[in-house]
């Protein structure tokens, strides 16, 4: 099958831009903007997305549909997928590259091949491909991954890894579990540090002895606050993951709790575009929020 016409569901802070080097690749990007908020709509036009309107739109354009959103709602689209491609008839790719658990995907994979199409499993890693030096990786799994393959942007390193659906995604959990783990491990201490009246003490003897993990984690969580809500359900899929394979799911429902936390505060409810303009550091971030609870 050939691949002219992608969808994206949505063109949100990673889908949009995402969306906008495809078409730099020389495909044409289409969106469902119908009950979407203005904010998406004002990205899809950024990024010169044609809006279909409904998903069944979409579904009917396009051969092949990517769903990059809030992974709480990876099944939910997954189904609606499913549903428009029969009520269309039309038998189309929809990869999932949300950061869901392997068991996940293999459900939405049943939902989308009982609907006649074919599925692709993925996930990203990395930050949105915006500048000439970010190149985010999307790893593909399952039968249908080759499809990918005539996708080619030198901003997006794509590794189909094998035939296996859940593979992709085993990827994505794991390497989640290390960066997004670590820092809500990370936010924790330093907010309690701040309660406890010694922050500064701390600052300096991480400085000294772990520099390099510290200015990682400063960077990591400056930018976190506006992706906390949608960092609460891929922990939920983590823990998911782990509990899945006989292990303790405790750690990663503790940093549900962390990003649900920081997801509450006023900076949890910036948009990516406002938390960037504020320039906060990764001690800012804390620092707010230890003061906010």
């Amino acid at each position: 099958m050939q691949i002219r016409n992608v969808g994206i569901v949505s063109p949100g802070d990673m889908g949009q831009a995402i969306a906008g080097r495809l078409r730099e690749s020389g495909l044409d990007v289409f969106a469902a903007l119908e009950g979407r908020s203005e904010r998406t709509r004002s990205l899809a036009r950024a990024a010169g997305l044609t809006d279909c309107g409904s998903l069944e739109k979409l579904v009917a354009a396009c051969e092949l549909v990517i769903s990059v959103i809030n992974p709480g709602a990876a099944l939910a689209v997954a189904r609606q997928v499913a549903d428009a491609m029969k009520k269309t008839g039309r038998k189309i790719a929809f990869a999932d590259l949300n950061a869901v658990s392997p068991q996940t995907a293999r459900d939405a994979d049943l939902m989308i091949r009982d609907a006649g199409g074919m599925f692709i499993d993925g996930g990203i890693i990395g930050p949105p491909p915006r500048g000439e030096k970010d190149r985010p990786r999307i790893y593909l799994s399952g039968p249908d991954a080759y499809l990918f393959e005539g996708i080619s942007h030198p901003n997006l390193v794509l590794r189909v890894l094998s035939e296996r659906v859940g593979d992709a995604s085993g990827v994505k959990m794991c390497y989640a579990a290390m960066t997004k783990g670590t820092t809500a491990l990370a936010v924790e201490l330093l907010v309690a540090a701040r309660k406890l009246g010694v922050e500064q003490a701390l600052e300096k003897e991480l400085r000294e002895s772990r520099n390099d993990v510290f200015e990682w984690q400063m960077k990591n969580i400056a930018g976190m606050p506006p992706k906390a809500y949608r960092w609460v359900p891929e922990m939920q899929e983590i823990a998911r993951t782990f509990g899945e394979l006989g292990l303790t799911p405790r750690m990663f429902e503790g940093a549900t709790d962390v990003y649900a936390m920081v997801a509450a505060t006023p900076l949890g409810k910036e948009s990516p575009e406002q938390a960037r303009k504020q320039g906060r550091t990764g001690l800012d971030v804390t620092r707010e929020i230890a003061d906010n609870n």
